[in-house]
């Protein structure tokens, strides 16, 4: 699509003055990224300790979060290891909080031993993580027999009753393939009789296409199906079922359909309620053909297609379809039951259940004799998950309950209020200043001996009357069952915001010291944004060359929750990667830092500074080779302060003001929830995300083939994955947030624009109806359709998708005219067909407001007035892709940041949707300001024409007040004259110590290292220093760039023995004018590579010659050497003038 910014655009005379930093605010301690520094399996020293902290300190660190990660090995890997809890360790820690204090640095700690999350063996088992279970009893009435129960799944010892039930026994119970054992056969011959036996652990498995057959004597009715994997396994969940009452001519009756689901999944079986059929004969077939690609709410697609099951039982008894994720037992959300899978005679009659809870004694019994007729004694209870914290070391213990704001107490004193206690009030209040969440890994809890009252507080009634439908049993109607398993979610996310996450707010602030937070999605039931709104710094995390890990929901929860509770500093975990492969370095990974910060991210918290207790083994730790290596022992840690400067100053930029953002998308009322990833609006938008963008999407999600790809090496999965960095800029010039029905329902309207409590406002509103993590989109709260309906006639636009069918909550008596009338008015009515051929909408006014029904075809907002906030065009009139952008405005100034996401140069057309203020570009790499006068005010919009460097990035700044608008012509841009090739031999001092040559080598041309013919050179890893001499005919008030040409892979340059400073990213230049002299100029050059080469070429030797020594597990086999050294051409240019 061609859009046009105007058919011309005259370009005013430019004349380029750069100053150091003159648009950067003074930056900050906030603005200075943290790391994590893990403290591993005990290996910690005092002089480690010291080195770390000093080396943070001159890279231009802020701080370190704290955290001990696992126990002390046999045999440990530091011979003089520390364990957690003990004297020793915490006079490390103190010593730690000393060392920070006295170089002036910032620490925090997790709230728990390990990262993941929050337990140690002060926890309980009464106080540790809850979940809800239960065992059937069907016994026939009005006999004499002794009835005794057994006991629920009981873990750590521990177990309480919640309550007995019996109930006239519904039809079908009792009836499994436990009982009524079937003939199994398979089509690849291997053994499948352990499906239908409790307990199982063997898997059967297959690669290939295959069924799994069921036979039985007598026709046999399944309305359930139960799955167990012992693993995540998509393709379980999706087998097709085929029936025959012959066993020769089968038929299809459906397919399973897999819940969308986290990463940690293991947690419970998946039940499937069917449409009822009886047969003889039932197979299950498996075929990869028809699987999607895999996605953050799909996690077991990621990976290459498989079959892998445990159990697979039929039970003629009807369960509410996957009961499990909808009781809060793991994080899932799958579709709700319906009546033609749950007819009503299928599901107990509430009144027909009887409460026997004072019935029960303590070993089982039941001391109750029942009537006439078949029953069914349902004994629920309580034990605790099992969840540890299990990355700990001598601190795991058990989970503490979330649910209980006295066990998070506990856990918070525990941990890191006795680190407060062992540094002392002088130095921890002034060091220690920070508590850390990271992301949720210990699974979800349903239960909690609080939860009854506190659902009774939150929804207004008991649910003891309701308690069998958390355990699958259907009550009522699939409706009721449904509506109340809703309220169980609903109270479950907000327990988790006010009794975990409020709970350690208001500690924090007892302790005047700040709180930070990662996500509790996909793995506790919640709503991802909920809990944001009680954490001071909301985190997310990004992945470096992970893609089965990396997570843009963990972003854009993070960046949403922020910007809608108004927190200004959104953190980021950063540069996570699986697999170390020793290859990174910030040439390599700015692009994806410049992504993050467009999301809107503005702290980086780098993963992984692990500590190395080592002065002499270099690279020394590591956590277990994951994460990227950032610490004092990097090949370019010196150099690499550049690249940290870089991220101050943009961090600096980005703390400033409040972020600009158009949309706003609502993430619905179905629970668990996050964020609304891009690739979910396509269908809503496709106008806004353009033709190209559509049609690609159909193709990925069709996952045509299933094709595999490895990334990294060793890592197979599905290559249809949504990667983040085809999504830059989704809306093409509108950035949107997600939000909840938590401010939603505080929101009002002003000017036009809808503004949440917290100050943030958006001027669309998008209501999505069906999505992947929407399946009930039918349903809609009361509640929140009279929102929608004030905040349009209050003067709101908002975009629809499909209408709503029932009111969300348990069923009313009557029908509830209100509620249908509510719907009415918002989705029906007068619509009138605007906008042009296939830019049609249907849209409509609602009192002062509009609403746009269905697919938003039109390319921009333009026909509700919102024009887009940037708009970046090709030479060639088409739309720019791969530039990520944020926008943000502050009582100075706005700005925008922009980044080009490609490896290549660019010459670009920018339209700012702001007008009468200055222009000028801020450079955070090299720290200058460029006073820009080669661009034009039209129409409430300021435009110019930038060229960006590959993978470049800038800020255009508007602050001061422009009198006149411009009409010359110029370049924004200054071109470069060739003064001369800095050629002839370079003499190159490789460092011994590092394995290079003892002495000076002399080069005859620049070349790459690892093709050198010397093993010292081909396998260095390590800083060398380069020197030649170069003439020059110095002229006055010019400006001279040395262009080093291809670098492998960071340089600093110093000419006539004054640096010039660190060369880390395109275009490898360095402003040599100050240390410049006329004639004769020595120039060294000292390049760094990265460890990657070394460690290969030491393991061609026996370990006592080796350089190299870590804990890291070798992964580089069969890798080829990585490009290294100075390659150039070395080119000296001198600026031209721009007129």
């Amino acid at each position: 699509m061609n859009l046009n910014l105007s058919k011309t655009i005259a370009f005013v005379l430019l004349t380029c003055s750069l100053q150091p930093g003159a648009a950067m605010a003074q930056a900050n301690e906030s603005a200075k990224p943290w790391v994590l520094w893990h403290w591993i399996k005990g290996g910690v020293s005092k002089p480690g300790i010291t080195a770390d902290l000093e080396a943070m300190k001159s890279a231009g660190i802020g701080g370190a979060y704290l955290l001990s990660i696992k126990d002390v090995p046999n045999p440990p890997l530091f011979n003089r290891s520390v364990r957690q809890l003990t004297p020793q360790w915490w006079d490390m820690v103190t010593f730690a909080m000393q060392e920070a204090g006295r170089l002036n640095l910032k620490l925090g700690m997790h709230v728990s031993d390990g990262f993941a999350l929050a337990g140690g063996p002060w926890i309980t088992p009464e106080l540790s993580m809850q979940k809800v279970v239960s065992t059937q009893l069907n016994i026939k009435g009005e006999t004499d027999e002794k009835i005794k129960l057994q006991q629920p799944e009981t873990l750590e010892d521990y177990y309480k009753d919640i309550a007995v039930y019996a109930y006239p026994s519904a039809e079908g119970a009792g009836i499994s393939t436990q009982t009524v054992i079937p003939e199994i056969t398979t089509s690849n011959a291997a053994d499948a009789s352990g499906l239908i036996r409790p307990g199982n652990t063997k898997n059967f498995g297959s690669n290939e296409a295959c069924w799994i057959q069921y036979a039985f004597k007598q026709p046999f009715t399944t309305r359930t199906i139960r799955i167990s994997t012992g693993s995540n396994n998509y393709q379980a969940q999706r087998l097709e079922i085929q029936v025959s009452d012959d066993g020769k001519n089968f038929r299809s009756v459906g397919r399973l359909e897999p819940p969308r689901h986290g990463w940690q999944d293991t947690d419970a079986d998946v039940t499937h309620s069917i449409v009822p059929v009886t047969a003889r004969y039932y197979r299950f077939v498996y075929d990869k053909k028809g699987s999607e690609p895999g996605s953050e709410d799909l996690d077991a697609a990621k990976w290459k297609p498989s079959l892998k099951l445990r159990n697979l039982e039929l039970s003629a008894e009807a369960r509410i379809n996957q009961f499990e994720g909808k009781a809060g037992l793991v994080w899932r959300i799958s579709k709700a039951s319906t009546k033609e899978t749950l007819e009503d005679h299928l599901c107990v009659p509430i009144d027909k259940i009887i409460n026997l809870s004072d019935k029960i004694k303590a070993d089982g019994s039941l001391d109750w004799k029942a009537p006439k007729g078949n029953w069914t004694i349902l004994r629920i209870g309580h034990t605790s998950t099992g969840h540890k914290n299990a990355t700990a070391g001598a601190g795991m213990g058990l989970e503490c309950d979330k649910f209980n704001p006295a066990a998070v107490k506990l856990q918070f004193d525990s941990w890191y209020g006795a680190a407060l206690k062992h540094g002392g009030p002088e130095i921890a209040s002034k060091v220690l200043n920070e508590l850390f969440v990271d992301s949720w890994e210990c699974g979800s809890q349903n239960w909690s001996p609080l939860f009854a009252a506190e659902f009774k507080k939150r929804r207004g009634y008991d649910l003891m009357p309701y308690l069998p439908a958390m355990v699958g049993i259907p009550l009522g109607s699939a409706e009721l069952s449904e509506a109340f398993l809703h309220d169980v979610r609903k109270t479950i996310a907000e327990l988790v915001a006010d009794q975990f996450y409020y709970t350690l707010s208001s500690l924090t602030k007892e302790k005047g010291v700040t709180f930070a937070a990662e996500n509790v999605a996909p793995t506790m039931l919640s709503d991802g944004l909920l809990h944001y709104k009680n954490v001071d710094m909301p985190m997310g995390e990004f992945w470096l060359n992970s893609p089965t890990h990396d997570k843009l929901n963990d972003m854009l929860d993070a960046v949403s929750g922020a910007h809608i509770y108004g927190k200004n500093i959104i953190q980021a975990e950063a540069f996570t990667t699986i697999r170390m492969d020793w290859n990174e370095h910030p040439g390599n990974m700015k692009t994806l830092q410049d992504r993050n910060y467009a999301l809107g991210i503005n702290k980086l918290v780098y993963h992984v500074f692990a500590h190395n207790p080592w002065l002499d083994q270099k690279p020394g730790m590591t956590l277990d080779g994951i994460g990227l290596y950032f610490q004092r022992d990097q090949t370019w840690w010196k150099p690499g302060k550049a690249w940290v400067d870089y991220a101050t100053r943009c961090q600096a930029l980005l703390q400033q003001g409040k972020p600009v953002a158009d949309v706003a998308v609502f993430i619905g009322e179905e629970l668990p929830s996050r964020s609304v990833l891009p690739d979910r609006l396509v269908n809503l938008l496709p106008g806004l995300f353009g033709a190209e963008v559509v049609a690609a999407e159909a193709k990925r999600l069709a996952n045509t083939g299933e094709p595999l790809r490895q990334k990294p090496a060793g890592v197979t999965h599905s290559a249809n994955m949504a990667d983040p960095e085809d999504w830059v800029n989704p809306l093409r010039g509108y950035a949107y947030d997600s939000f909840n029905p938590d401010v939603l329902l505080d929101a009002s309207v002003k000017d036009g624009r809808v503004v949440f409590a917290s100050g943030a406002s958006y001027a669309v509103l998008v209501i999505p109806g069906k999505m992947l993590l929407n399946p009930n989109y039918q349903y809609m709260s009361k509640e929140v359709a009279a929102k929608l309906n004030e905040l349009a006639k209050a003067g709101a636009s908002l975009v629809l998708g499909e209408r709503p069918k029932f009111q969300l909550g348990m069923p009313k008596t009557g029908s509830d005219q209100d509620f249908e009338t509510l719907l009415t008015e918002l989705w029906d009515g007068n619509f009138k067909t605007a906008g042009q051929g296939q830019q049609q909408l249907s849209l409509k006014t609602l009192g002062k407001g509009r609403i746009i029904k269905g697919a938003y075809q039109a390319e921009s907002f333009d026909l509700i007035g919102l024009e887009r906030d940037l708009l970046v065009m090709e030479g060639n009139g088409d739309y720019a892709k791969k530039v990520a952008y944020t926008h943000r405005i502050a009582a100075d100034k706005e700005f925008y940041f922009v980044a080009n996401q490609e490896n290549k140069e660019r010459l670009l057309e920018f339209s700012f949707r702001t007008a009468g203020k200055i222009p000028e570009l801020y450079d955070a790499v090299t720290n200058e300001t460029i006073a820009l006068k080669a661009w034009k005010t039209e129409a409430g919009r300021t435009r110019m024409q930038l060229k960006l460097a590959p993978n470049a990035s800038t800020f255009v700044i508007f602050k001061d007040r422009a009198a006149t608008t411009a009409s010359a012509t110029g370049k924004n841009w200054k071109e470069q004259q060739l003064v001369n090739m800095v050629n002839g031999s370079w003499k190159v001092r490789f460092d011994p110590a590092y394995g290079g040559p003892e002495k000076p080598v002399t080069f005859a041309a620049l070349s790459d290292w690892s093709k050198h013919p010397d093993s010292l050179i081909r396998y260095y890893s390590g800083s060398a220093e380069y020197s030649n001499n170069f003439k020059v005919k110095k002229q006055a008030g010019q400006q001279y760039l040395l262009d080093l040409g291809t670098v492998g892979c960071i340089a600093e340059v110093r000419v006539n023995g004054i640096s010039c400073g660190v060369v880390w990213t395109a275009p490898y230049q360095a402003d040599i004018t100050a240390a410049l002299k006329n004639g004769d100029n020595v120039l060294d050059i000292t390049v760094t590579n990265t460890w990657a080469n070394r460690i290969i070429g030491d393991q061609r030797l026996p370990e006592d010659r080796r350089i190299t020594k870590t804990n890291a597990p070798y992964r580089l086999e069969g890798k080829p050497l990585n490009e290294a050294g100075l390659l150039g051409p070395v080119r000296l240019f001198k600026q031209l003038s721009n007129n």
